[in-house]
């Protein structure tokens, strides 16, 4: 039987909502005849790449807790209630043969109803520090997908199998490309290129440091493709010239991947699995607004192998123009931290998510 059902749920962020499309396309690919249905959290992003994506999506009423108190606090209880019993409905008129989740509030109260339904969950963590939703969960489902070492300390070690995280398909093979790459995005051939990017939605403060750095850039004869967030489009968008592009989204990374010389990155879990698959130096800013600090920890796991550079936002100032100037000036430095990085690429970590998936669903079929 191929025509299997399946429910995935994860988001609020990229880092959640794009390993859970790469799963459903690698499920596709597998199983033609399967079906799919996405829930996620109402008013978060993955209402629109979703279904850009290909797929339907179902809103819960849910988020997250804030630090300090709020209105979205008091209302917490409420919104979880209401995301427990749309869930039971979701998953019983979907009626799902396995449910998927990635992380992200909405996941919760979703495979939570369909543990509890006998529905068989799998969870796909991408980072080396799990999620409070991933860790509630951990005990009812049957598999737990992991990138990083040591996620023992807080998940059953007997469900723990390390695959590294799904990545986009189209990055496999996107290094022989920069030709195509630098005419898409009108970049010149003779010239390095620095690719900014500071996640889906943009980050404030790398934004900031590419702005008070053209100077330097083009003193170095560095070109720039800067994905800035459209948050932000409207505030930079007059710095653009010759050798500055700004995007406030790149639909193509694999060809800005293909394009760069040197990238400049936040640290979420799915950027540092694309970025050691695609194989170039990397200076690595972590985010200090996540939960548990998880981007330094995912950075500082890669800079402690001599992978990536990595420089906290509170020390930019101080130290990012000496360590780019001495990258830029060291090829010999750019090709150990690119050899180094793609060690760590775990290049079919969505093919080997989707056979474990496959051994859930033959098991179960052979038990009922």
């Amino acid at each position: 039987m191929s025509s299997y059902k399946f429910i995935l749920s994860g988001g609020g962020t990229g880092g959640h909502i794009y390993p859970a499309i790469a799963i459903a396309n690698a499920l596709q690919r597998r199983f033609p005849d399967a079906s799919f249905l996405f829930v996620g959290a109402r008013d978060k992003m993955e209402m629109e790449k979703v279904p850009q994506a290909g797929y339907d999506i179902k809103g819960l009423w849910i988020s997250g807790i804030q630090r300090k108190l709020t209105l979205s606090n008091l209302m917490f209880p409420f919104k979880l209630v209401d995301s427990l019993v749309r869930s039971r409905k979701i998953v019983k008129d979907f009626n799902p043969d396995l449910v998927i989740g990635t992380g992200g509030f909405a996941s919760g109260p979703l495979l939570k109803m369909a543990t509890s339904m006998k529905v068989p969950c799998v969870l796909q963590e991408q980072n080396s520090f799990p999620g409070i939703t991933n860790k509630w969960l951990a005990p009812q489902v049957e598999k737990i997908f992991v990138a990083y070492d040591g996620l023992e300390r807080f998940f059953p070690s007997g469900k723990i199998i390390k695959t590294g995280n799904p990545v986009r398909q189209d990055l496999l093979n996107s290094a022989n490309r920069k030709e195509e790459a630098l005419k898409y995005f009108g970049l010149h051939p003779g010239k390095p290129v620095l690719f900014v990017m500071g996640g889906s939605l943009g980050a404030r403060r790398i934004n900031e440091l590419v702005a008070d750095h053209l100077e330097l850039f083009g003193e170095l004869g560095v070109q720039v493709l800067w994905q800035c967030g459209k948050l932000y489009l409207d505030q930079y968008k007059d710095l653009e010239g010759d050798t500055v592009k700004i995007k406030p989204f790149i639909g193509r990374m694999d060809l800005a991947y293909a394009a760069a010389s040197v990238i400049i990155s936040r640290a979420g879990a799915g950027s540092v699995s694309e970025l050691s698959i695609v194989g170039k130096p990397v200076i690595f800013i972590p985010s200090p607004n996540v939960a548990e600090d998880h981007q330094t920890k995912n950075a500082k796991s890669v800079a402690d192998r001599q992978a990536a550079l990595m420089i906290k936002e509170a020390n930019l100032e101080n130290e990012f123009e000496e360590v780019f100037r001495t990258l830029m000036r060291s090829e010999e430095q750019q090709k150990m931290l690119a050899a180094n990085i793609k060690k760590l690429a775990l290049p079919g970590a969505t093919e080997q998510i989707v056979t474990e998936i496959e051994k859930i669903l033959k098991a179960r079929a052979r038990n009922a």
